[in-house]
């Protein structure tokens, strides 16, 4: 027979702080009360819901308003790989995965789970790409990314007077 609880936080797949769930009672008194993630639903824990719930609204407002705020960032900002690729193709050597994509964000002072970059396959191609990251269910951003070839090694200049461009030859034949 289920019990009810009243949720102190977020659970995945279960709810969100204030809601009143049915769960069965081993969860509940096993882990839900005892990791003081949600509280028995009595009539003296349903009058609490209230402040939960205000506590609740506070915080998604936040967290909107931090990710509305981090996509304006993240829309500005350019993203720039360079790597290698045969010589006249378009394809490279590697790929630009999300992993690749999450560790330069975090160089540039954005810390993003590499899960909420939505990169369907790996960027194997030179050119300029788009990528939605996925900040809140509601809020996304588009990160604009360049995959360029490397700077040409500049060749140094041989020295030597030789046609050969061997070095010429200084001190007697033996």
């Amino acid at each position: 027979m289920p019990v009810e609880v009243i949720l102190k936080t977020k659970i995945e797949g279960l709810g969100s702080e204030a809601d009143i769930v049915s769960v069965k009672p081993g969860y509940a008194r096993n882990f839900l009360i005892p990791k003081d993630f949600a509280a028995p639903a009595t009539l003296a824990t349903k009058r609490q819901v209230e402040e939960l719930r205000r506590k609740r609204a506070e915080r998604e407002a936040n967290e909107l308003n931090e990710a509305q705020e981090l996509s304006g960032k993240l829309g500005k900002l350019k993203l720039v790989f360079i790597l290698e690729s045969g010589e006249g193709q378009e394809k490279v050597f590697g790929a630009v995965t999300n992993q690749d994509i999450a560790t330069k964000l975090k160089e540039a002072g954005h810390d993003i789970d590499r899960k909420k970059i939505d990169l369907p396959k790996p960027i194997k191609e030179l050119g300029e790409h788009e990528v939605t990251v996925k900040l809140t269910s509601e809020v996304h951003a588009t990160l604009k990314i360049t995959v360029n070839h490397p700077a040409p090694k500049e060749v140094p200049a041989v020295e030597g007077d030789d046609a050969k461009g061997g070095k010429k030859f200084k001190g007697k034949k033996a």
